[in-house]
């Protein structure tokens, strides 16, 4: 049943796949035939756009004020009009809806002039004039527009606007009966019980084979959005609940779409004796299957049934059951193996009810020698319980003891540690004064070099003295020198006044000497005050550094004193770091034998412990004799229990 039913999907979305595949194709042939008709409707609007004679019979009609020039203008755009209408049967009706007050109505074939002014009511009128020349589709009217009729039309629609002057004067309309458009495509089939219909961008029917459904909702939802929304194929529902394969494709004209619907029950009709022959040939199996069940109900569960009971019979204690079928096939087998099994089981329980009568007897003497051994035990359990008492008083005491001498072997190794560290405490100072006496020489030898470098200072100072001594006289000649020159000036000046003219030159040569002088006398002045306020502070210097030598002196003395009390306390550190050393041998001594104590102690609290644990073992092996006793005393009774319920059970057996 499961490949059946498999197969039949699988068929069954084979063929609705091939079926989608080709009517696809076909309404996309059947859309490309209808574009080009509907271009040709088209083209007739577009031929009256570009028509310059006919906005040249409009222009007369809208700017003549003869009458009989309209008139004939009028007449030749009516026969214009007849002409187009008479060349092509499947236009309905043509009509020219004036768009200015002057221009008079113009209609052929099937429109009617007394249906022109409701027109310009209608939505898509105003729709026309906003496209500006561009065409407009108009989906069916009931009852036609221009045209006065019981069926249906499609209109077209356009702004007739002049190309020179962009006027428009009239709005053409152009009337096809629904009815030949869909007779286009009548011969189509895309299969039984098949419909092609055109609807419009929001779902209406414009044709339909139904002619009460034009105008009407689309029986089928489309996408409008999407890849799918121009062109495609999907299985869906109608409104009446019929499952349908739904092809279809928009117009390249406009935003219409040619649909078709094909059921598809209809398309896998032929796919269901598959599924018909899947139901025939389960249930001729179903058939086949209990006609087998009641064969081997018949040779094989009655004979199971039989050897059931006769189990269960053997169950409730009857060893005397056996099995009287007589086959050569697996059922003989089983009861001849049921038999045998029957009479192993009888002969074990004869030899279980005599066992259990000797266990019975063994189980009795048992017990009454396990009662004595168990008082036995209770007596030796007493008299090992007292002896554990005393080992573990002894215990406790030789623990105390061990405690006392542990306590004493802390205190004696406090005591050391603090030796210990006095003698490090010692040796710290001992070097501390060491290092305090190594400071104080280095302190001398660094003030003896100071005092040497003051000395040397001073002798320094007092020769830069003399030194500053020999530039005042130095700036003494050289002041006497700047006097002479200044006077040599002075009588050059003279010299060149006498002279006149000729001695201008000199004059000016002699005053700049002059000038020389004055600067030289200066700059001499200015050296002289420097040196003489270098020479009064070489003066406070000497004075000071005779200040400072004595302080030196006292310095040095007291830095050896110093050394001396360093040297003196380093002596006495090294006198008691030996008497330390000292008392830490004879605090070692009694440590050694503060331990030998301890080790006697810890031997006698374990000989004791031992002695303890020995005494408490042989109670505990007691105990566990004691508790065996009272264990093999319950085994006994509980095997004379069983073995009392073991004869009872096995009198149950019906064995002869």
């Amino acid at each position: 049943m499961t490949v059946g039913l498999l197969a039949y999907n699988e068929a069954k979305s084979m063929v609705e796949k091939k079926v989608s595949d080709a009517s696809l194709q076909t309404v996309n042939q059947v859309t490309g035939n209808l574009d080009i008709i509907f271009k040709t409707y088209e083209d007739i609007t577009l031929q009256l756009l570009v028509d310059k004679d006919f906005h040249e019979l409009v222009s007369r009609i809208d700017e003549s004020g003869d009458d009989y020039a309209r008139f004939e203008a009028t007449s030749e755009l009516s026969e214009k009009m007849q002409a187009i209408t008479l060349g092509n049967d499947t236009i309905e009706g043509l009509a020219l809806l004036p768009l200015k007050e002057n221009l008079p109505p113009i209609v052929s074939g099937g429109a009617q002039m007394s249906r022109i002014e409701t027109l310009k009511d209608a939505g898509w009128y105003q729709q026309t004039i906003d496209l500006n020349g561009k065409v407009n589709w108009i989906v069916p009217q009931a009852e036609g527009m221009a045209v006065d009729g019981d069926s249906s039309t499609i209109g077209v629609a356009r702004l007739l606007k002049d190309s020179i002057s962009s006027n428009a004067g009239y709005l053409l309309l152009l009337e096809i009966e629904s009815a030949s458009i869909a007779n286009r495509y009548k011969d189509v089939n895309l299969g039984e019980n098949s419909e092609l219909s055109i609807i419009d961008q929001q779902g209406n029917y414009i044709t339909a084979n139904d002619a009460a459904l034009i105008g009407q909702p689309s029986r089928v939802a489309l996408p409008t959005e999407g890849e799918k929304a121009s062109s495609g194929d999907e299985k869906t529902t109608t409104t009446d609940g019929v499952e349908v394969l739904a092809v279809y494709k928009t117009f390249e004209s406009m935003d219409w779409r040619l649909l078709g619907t094909i059921p598809v029950e209809a398309l896998v009709k032929d796919a269901q004796s598959i599924r018909n022959l899947t139901w025939i040939t389960a249930i001729a199996a179903g058939i086949i299957a209990i006609l087998i069940g009641f064969v081997v109900i018949m040779t094989i569960a009655r004979p199971l049934v039989k050897i059931c009971a006769l189990m269960m019979e053997g169950a409730r204690g009857n060893l005397t059951v056996r099995s009287s079928i007589k086959r050569k096939d697996e059922i003989g087998t089983l009861s001849v193996s049921f038999n045998g099994m029957m009479e192993q089981i009888t002969e074990l329980a004869m030899q279980t009810t005599q066992s259990a009568q000797q266990v019975l007897l063994t189980a009795s003497d048992l017990t009454e020698a396990s009662r004595k051994t168990s008082a036995s035990a209770k007596e030796i359990a007493v008299a090992t319980e007292e002896i554990a008492n005393g080992a573990t008083s002894l215990a406790v005491e030789a623990e105390k003891g061990n405690e006392l001498t542990a306590h004493i072997n802390e205190q004696m190794k406090q005591v050391m540690e603090a030796n210990s560290e006095m003698v490090a405490s010692a040796s710290k100072v001992e070097k501390a004064s060491e290092q305090g006496t190594t400071y104080m020489n280095g302190l001398i030898l660094k003030t003896g070099m100071t005092e040497e470098m003051t000395r040397s200072m001073v002798e320094k100072v007092d020769s830069l003295k003399e030194s500053t001594g020999s530039i005042v006289k130095i700036l003494d000649v050289l002041n006497s020198l700047t006097k002479q020159t200044n006077i040599l000036s002075l009588n050059a000046t003279i010299e060149a006044a006498r002279a006149g003219n000729a001695g201008k030159g000199f004059m000016v040569v002699a005053d700049e000497i002059r000038k020389l002088a004055d600067q030289s006398r200066q700059s001499i002045d200015v050296v002289g005050q420097i040196t003489e306020k270098i020479r009064s502070e070489i003066d406070e210097t000497v004075n000071v550094l005779s200040d400072a030598y004595p302080l030196f002196q006292e310095q040095i003395q007291s830095v050896k004193e110093a050394n001396e009390i360093f040297l003196s306390v380093q002596e006495q550190m090294g006198q008691f770091a030996e008497r330390l050393e000292g008392v830490t041998s004879s605090i070692g001594r009694l440590d050694e034998s503060q331990s030998v104590l301890a080790e006697a102690m810890t031997n006698v609290s374990a000989v004791a412990e031992e002695a303890s644990a020995t005494s408490e073992e042989v109670a505990s092996l007691s105990s566990e004799q004691l508790s065996i006793s009272d264990n093999l005393v319950g085994l006994s009774e509980k095997l004379d229990a069983v073995s009392r319920g073991l004869s009872e059970s096995l009198s149950r057996f019906k064995i002869e």
